[in-house]
């Protein structure tokens, strides 16, 4: 699918473009701390749905997404906590993180239904050796 056509990929750039104007603003000392471990969290998301998007095995690289929103997540309520951010600031990030976390469940629910239907023997598989014997 083409990545415009992608509402989590859309989502997520919209919010990182929101985003960066205001970490912009952050403290001197913490633009090359805090700040650049938000963007780079942000640009990470992004790659994974990239890469997600362009594999056969989705549900690995959308985890993977979904690990780093929580961590972006707990970042942003650093910056908050720090003052960094204003509570509005933080409600409106809390908002889009929350419906972006939502399309990447979508998304990882869809792909693992695609991936058991394209693979329906993928969790019967018998254990030990080859063709069941023991190994």
């Amino acid at each position: 699918m083409s990545l415009d056509k992608l509402q989590v990929y859309t989502k997520t750039s919209d919010y990182m473009c929101w985003l960066f104007p205001i970490t912009t603003a952050f403290p001197k000392a913490q633009r090359f701390v805090l700040a650049q471990r938000i963007e780079n969290t942000v640009l990470s998301i992004i790659e994974c749905i990239i890469e997600s998007n362009a594999s056969r095995q989705k549900v690995p690289l959308i985890r993977q997404a979904l690990t780093k929103l929580e961590v972006l997540q707990v970042l942003m309520r650093f910056a908050k906590d720090q003052r960094f951010v204003s509570l509005k600031q933080y409600e409106i990030s809390s908002q889009r993180l929350a419906e972006i976390g939502r399309l990447l469940g979508g998304w990882m629910r869809q792909a693992r239904q695609h991936e058991s239907r394209s693979n329906p023997h993928a969790q019967s598989k018998p254990l030990g050796g080859q063709f069941g014997n023991p190994g």
